[in-house]
């Protein structure tokens, strides 16, 4: 028999890649709006049980960086729900802080639904998110946590509500995402972000249309009808925009690590342009990706940068899957 308390909730959240801004600017009338994917291989998981006193624990050096602010999700569901039980929170993984995955939004919610889940509070993803503070600039977090796939997101609502879903599309089975990460850099995040973001001229209106046009009539058909070659140039022509503008406050480059760009840009050339993969980098960095349309080209394009000596042995390049679906939640009740 299960006791209990052997019961645990757990957990597991994707990270996501944040393709790009809309109109940072709100030169065509709404601030933000987001473009983005939902990835495997990337997550962070959580498990949730009783306890006599309050605990959080962590399975890694990375996962222990985080416990102060699991912590103090904890404290604001509390506050929040009425609900005082003792609970040991369990960081089993989580995602790279600061390097473009989404960590702080999935870490956020997969303690908020466990939490949820626990006390059998019946609370929308978008409501845990406004408790926790997430979701301010972009929306693609939230959605991803609930649904996976490719989301565009209509930007934060003037009173500060997360942003609504405007399209979720599943992106094809077949394509791959080769992921570049560099250990030794972290994007802008808190007060630095927001400085920079100030800091910045407003991105002009007619480059906010160009991205707006590029998601409507490239990515999102592409990715709907499985037609690769308009989905990469959309997004490729997102990012060289979007970088352009970013870059300085990015040491005057659309990457912000220069070893994870020279990678990512010899790959997009190695596969013949725009046409042949779309590849960026994700929010703020480190992470680049290359997004290409089977394993086999994934395979191939890893294969010839070995043999070109274009791999730096300092980055973390690996092959993932887009992920279409949201987060995962265990829960092993008792036996009464």
């Amino acid at each position: 028999m299960t006791r209990t308390t052997d019961r645990v909730v757990s957990v597991q959240a994707p990270g996501r890649l944040h393709l790009g801004f809309l109109d940072p600017a709100a030169s065509l009338g709404r601030r933000f709006g987001s473009l983005g994917l939902v990835v495997d291989g990337f997550q962070t998981v959580v498990e949730l049980r009783a306890s006599v006193n309050d605990h959080v624990s962590a399975d890694s050096p990375a996962a222990l960086a985080e416990a102060e602010r699991a912590s103090a999700h904890l404290h604001t569901l509390r506050q929040r729900s009425g609900r005082q039980q003792a609970l040991h929170l369990r960081l089993v993984e989580v995602l790279p802080a600061h390097a473009g995955f989404g960590s702080g939004t999935q870490l956020a919610l997969a303690v908020g639904r466990a939490f949820a889940q626990w006390h059998g509070l019946d609370l929308p993803t978008f409501t845990l998110a406004q408790w926790l503070a997430r979701g301010l600039r972009s929306g693609v977090g939230i959605a991803g946590f609930e649904q996976g796939g490719l989301l565009l997101d209509g930007g934060p609502g003037p009173d500060g509500t997360p942003a609504p879903l405007l399209a979720r599309i599943p992106l094809p089975e077949a394509w791959r995402i080769v992921i570049v990460g560099d250990p030794a850099h972290c994007g802008l995040s808190g007060i630095d972000e927001r400085q920079a973001i100030a800091s910045l001229p407003p991105l002009p209106q007619a480059c906010a249309a160009d991205i707006c046009h590029q998601v409507l009539m490239r990515v999102l058909p592409g990715a709907a009808g499985a037609e690769f070659e308009p989905f990469a140039i959309g997004i490729c022509r997102i990012q060289r925009l979007l970088g352009a503008h970013f870059a300085p406050v990015q040491g005057g480059s659309a990457y912000t690590s220069a070893a994870v760009g020279a990678l990512v840009r010899w790959m997009g050339n190695a596969r013949g342009g725009e046409a042949g993969a779309a590849i960026g980098q994700s929010s703020w960095g480190p992470t680049g990706f290359a997004i290409v349309p089977t394993q086999a080209s994934a395979d191939a394009l890893l294969d010839a940068a070995h043999a070109a000596g274009a791999l730096d042995p300092a980055l973390r390049v690996s092959i993932v899957c887009p992920r279409n679906h949201g987060a995962t939640i265990a829960d092993a009740a008792p036996i009464r």
